[in-house]
């Protein structure tokens, strides 16, 4: 599995000219879901990305967990983030999970994330979709579970 978390000041997902999610100061995450990954997988990320210590304390220093902050979450399933560009000029996609295994673990993450209590908003599973976010900092991260 793996993740880019970017830390926001707002973010929104639009699909066929409609605002579906928008948030305002946190994280936007970006998913991506192999074919090897399971529930372990998920808990892995949630947990890394509910507690990394990525927003300012009041000394201006990276301290603070989106937890700690009130901070919402926009969640974006994108199997591209799966792609293996080392060989030739096409990405492979081999090791992304099939829809609706991708989905069932999608669902899983937002509701790890949702029983935490931080306020989730998401994009539309396999939709083409629009992403805009003001990235705070900026402050982006890569998070794997393998």
């Amino acid at each position: 599995m793996r993740a880019v978390v970017q830390r926001v000041k707002e973010s929104s997902v639009t699909v066929d000219g409609n605002v579906i999610g928008r948030i305002g100061a946190g994280l936007l995450v970006l998913l991506g879901i192999a074919k090897k990954d399971t529930i372990t997988d998920i808990d892995f990320i949630a947990d890394k990305i509910l507690n990394l210590r990525i927003f300012e304390d009041e000394n201006k220093k990276m301290n603070r967990s989106v937890l700690e902050t009130g901070g919402e979450m926009l969640v974006v399933s994108q199997f591209t983030l799966l792609g293996d560009c080392r060989k030739g000029r096409r990405p492979s996609f081999i090791d992304a999970a099939e829809p609706e295994k991708a989905n069932e673990l999608y669902e899983k993450f937002i509701e790890k994330i949702c029983g935490k209590g931080v306020k989730v908003q998401t994009g539309i599973f396999r939709a083409m979709m629009d992403v805009s976010l003001v990235n705070d900092g900026p402050v982006t991260l890569i998070v794997e579970s393998k």
